[in-house]
């Protein structure tokens, strides 16, 4: 099992847009610039940040997305192993599933971005003076709208991140708009490939819910994890329409692989070339291009055949 979905069923989810110069311009006026020191209300507590911070390490894949997306890269020393996008991140062997206070600590940091406070990282690095932000698994669209805007006010770029949520909204409003009359596809969304999946309840669910489309997952035996291992005899029972592919990285699955398996070959999906390759990466994170799933989702019910 991909390590990224391991993360998702450990932490809930562990789920390339920018600004454009557009909107920029006209948010400018209306953002007020962060005056420090400033305090911020994070994940249930408040988050005190002295001075502008140059020295940014990130150990969330979504977190460094939305870093470079509202233009702070370049206070970014460091992100975490698994942060491979954008291309000029730096990347080191910090890990944000087991994060090492110790390793951290000596690239002195003046601020550290992750997803989950793992066997209390939070309070060890706090005391040792280094502001700590926690940006947990969205549940939302909104919660990346807030945590876009909370990195904004930390790093000193309000203006770029208030524009980056505003493009955002336009493009997936926009993309919506054109499956607003579009009804009664179901769809199987694959994690990896021992069948799990997701249901509505989840962010990558209420995603699909939002395109109109019905999850077969949400009637699954253990639906109510939000994350429900399937079996091939209920998939091929379900006889989806559409099949969405989140384990082509991971696990090298695709079209063809998935006629393979038993019974597989005659789903609807397949039969008709409705089975869409997604983006590991994009499918299983919370930031900025959740634009791109949208349209992918978008685009493949339009296109069903």
């Amino acid at each position: 099992m991909k390590k990224s979905f391991l993360g998702v069923v450990a932490v809930a989810l562990l789920l390339s847009a920018c600004a454009s110069t557009s909107n920029t311009s006209s948010t400018a006026s209306a953002v007020p610039a962060t005056t420090y020191p400033v305090t911020i209300q994070n994940n249930g507590t408040s988050v005190t940040i002295s001075t502008e911070p140059k020295a940014i390490i990130s150990l969330s894949p979504t977190a460094t997305e939305m870093l470079f997306a509202i233009k702070a890269g370049p206070q970014v020393i460091a992100v975490d192993d698994q942060s491979n996008y954008p291309a000029e991140a730096p990347k080191s062997d910090l890990s944000g599933f087991t994060p090492n206070a110790e390793a951290i600590i000596a690239k002195h940091p003046d601020l550290v971005v992750l997803s989950n406070d793992t066997d209390g990282i939070v309070k060890t690095l706090t005391g040792a003076k280094i502001a700590v932000l926690v940006e947990p698994a969205a549940m939302t669209i909104d919660d990346t709208y807030k945590q876009i805007d909370e990195l904004g006010t930390a790093t000193a770029h309000n203006t770029e991140a208030t524009a980056l949520v505003s493009d955002m909204k336009a493009k997936i409003a926009q993309s919506l708009a054109k499956v607003k009359d579009k009804t009664g596809l179901t769809f199987y969304h694959e994690l990896d490939n021992t069948f799990y999946s997701v249901t509505s309840s989840t962010f990558i669910g209420s995603i699909y819910k939002s395109a109109g489309l019905t999850n077969i997952a949400d009637v699954a035996p253990d639906a109510s994890s939000g994350y429900p291992q399937l079996s091939a005899e209920f998939i091929v029972k379900a006889n989806p329409s559409l099949v969405f592919l989140a384990d082509t990285k991971c696990c090298s699955v695709t079209a063809t692989e998935l006629a393979k398996r038993p019974g597989m070959a005659g789903l609807e999906a397949i039969k008709s070339g409705n089975v869409i390759a997604l983006d590991d990466d994009i499918a299983s994170r919370w930031g900025p291009r959740v634009v791109d799933l949208v349209d992918a989702i978008v685009n493949a019910s339009l296109n069903h055949k």
